[in-house]
């Protein structure tokens, strides 16, 4: 009698052993990449747009090499600490690679590249979660950007709409956003539909490593949190 397909053992063994591959794939490129290019920075982001990104990262693929992903791959690419840092002081930059970051190395002088970090910024459509950065409220009355086939669709979206002649109209007061707030699906549906962008796609550099020095850009950051971090 044939042994049963649903009893049959399925080993993890291959995928186990593709994800390590993977981490340590990466964990040779990072490396490759601190001996090939004379600055490390890390940066962080905020409103990720993945084609954006790609644009932006095309347009300095010359001189320059983005690293994302997992932070702790990353963290152990360049070492932990002191005692396991593939260059000297550069255990500094993985501690400062926390929550949304990556890596960036360039043959750039640095004055170039944080010009460009420092005036990089995108508008996006906001998504579902995001915070508005203003109060949007239409006004009762028609509403003649959309035609009359878009009224079941905008009352779904919880607008007090009706069709006038051919027109749709909004029987009172609405408010889409509140500023501060969190945007829930119909909000950013509606937003997108009136062509509202309240998302920025932005890049902040927050540390500089070469083998002369180690620079921190951001804020409220000092050497303590680094070497406390």
């Amino acid at each position: 009698m044939p042994k049963s397909k649903r009893n049959r053992e399925v080993t993890l063994s291959k995928t186990k052993k593709k994800g390590r591959e993977h981490k340590e794939a990466i964990v040779n490129a990072i490396r490759e990449a601190v001996e090939k290019y004379s600055s490390v920075y890390v940066f962080s982001f905020e409103n990720m747009r993945n084609l954006k990104f790609k644009e932006f990262r095309e347009q300095l693929k010359p001189t320059s090499r983005f690293f994302l992903g997992s932070n702790k791959v990353m963290q152990v690419a360049l070492g932990r600490s002191a005692a396991d840092e593939i260059r000297p002081g550069i255990y500094k930059v993985s501690k400062l690679l926390r929550g949304d970051s990556g890596l960036f190395l360039s043959n750039m002088p640095k004055e170039e590249v944080e010009s460009l970090f420092n005036k990089y910024e995108d508008y996006d459509f906001a998504r579902t979660g995001s915070i508005a950065t203003e109060k949007v409220e239409l006004p009762e009355g028609p509403l003649e950007q959309f035609t009359h086939e878009m009224e079941p669709f905008l009352r779904k979206q919880g607008m007090p709409v009706r069709l006038n002649k051919g027109v749709i109209e909004l029987v009172s007061d609405f408010v889409v956003c509140e500023e501060g707030k969190p945007l829930s699906p119909e909000s950013a549906r509606i937003l997108r539909l009136l062509g509202i962008k309240m998302a920025t796609f932005r890049l902040h550099l927050i540390c500089r490593w070469s083998p002369e020095d180690f620079e921190l850009y951001k804020e409220g950051l000092e050497d303590s949190d680094v070497e406390s971090a």
